[in-house]
């Protein structure tokens, strides 16, 4: 994979070219920023920036300023290689917090072995309906301890009003829910996103997610997406670089609470 050519294009479509991700969603291109700007129950962010030394600060100004005027918690999405070096330094300094750094992985679809299959006991259901759906926030609040009101609301909203551009699955062990994740495909561009991979703890380890990841990446092949995108954290990084994944680059939200 030529890694410098695949970032740029993933920054172009991805990030400067970014789609909004419901029917409630805006992108917003403002200066040397692009932000996502949707309803208190959706993603609020800025998704690229190109900045220097000079105008860095006025810009974070700018943007605390929007968000804050329209009463909105929001984030920033830096990554690795985004400038100027201490943007980072610059958020933090605003009033930003830092969540854990995670880092952006991806693969060439048609190279992942597709073959694996769920551990026995395990079947994967698609989600298609309200009641799929409480299936997937009950694993991802148990998965990662946090509150999962918002992506209930974001993820029937996208599957009642936009189903093409999102594909939600849950892994059961009789009909207990212990997986689930979702892949977000943007019309237009090559990549498709997997995002909300989460396993209780009792079942992580034996290949559940492992097989999620398949089946997503075979949905994705059939629709035509060329590479798949993972923010890994630090638990989901291994087993993707044993499917093939190369991380690119690193990524960190910075929150903001007005």
């Amino acid at each position: 994979m030529d890694h410098v050519g695949v970032l740029a294009l993933f920054d172009r479509d991805m990030r400067e070219g970014a789609q909004p991700d419901g029917s409630d969603a805006r992108v917003e291109r403002v200066g040397g920023v692009v932000r996502h700007v949707s309803s208190e129950q959706g993603w609020n962010a800025v998704l690229w920036s190109d900045l220097d030394e000079t105008g860095a600060d006025a810009a974070i100004t700018e943007q605390i300023a929007y968000f804050t005027g329209l009463g909105l918690e929001f984030e920033w999405k830096l990554y690795g290689h985004d400038r100027p070096a201490d943007l980072g330094e610059r958020l933090r300094s605003a009033g930003f917090t830092a969540e854990p750094e995670e880092t952006l992985m991806i693969v060439e679809a048609a190279a992942l072995d597709l073959d694996a299959e769920p551990p026995e006991g395990i079947r994967i259901r698609p989600v298609t309906d309200a009641a799929g759906v409480d299936l997937v926030a009950d694993v991802h609040a148990k998965a990662f301890g946090t509150d999962s009101s918002r992506l209930r609301h974001q993820l029937l909203a996208r599957l009642t009003g936009e189903p093409d551009t999102v594909l939600a699955v849950v892994a059961l062990a009789g009909d207990e829910p212990v997986s689930a994740a979702r892949m977000e495909l943007v019309p237009g561009t090559r990549f498709a996103g997997l995002w909300g991979g989460g396993t209780v703890e009792g079942w992580r380890g034996r290949g559940v997610y492992r097989a999620l990841v398949a089946h997503r990446a075979r949905a994705a092949q059939e629709r035509g997406c060329r590479y798949l995108q993972v923010d890994a954290s630090s638990q989901s990084r291994p087993i993707l670089e044993r499917l093939g994944f190369q991380p690119l680059t690193t990524t960190t939200p910075y929150t903001y609470t007005p």
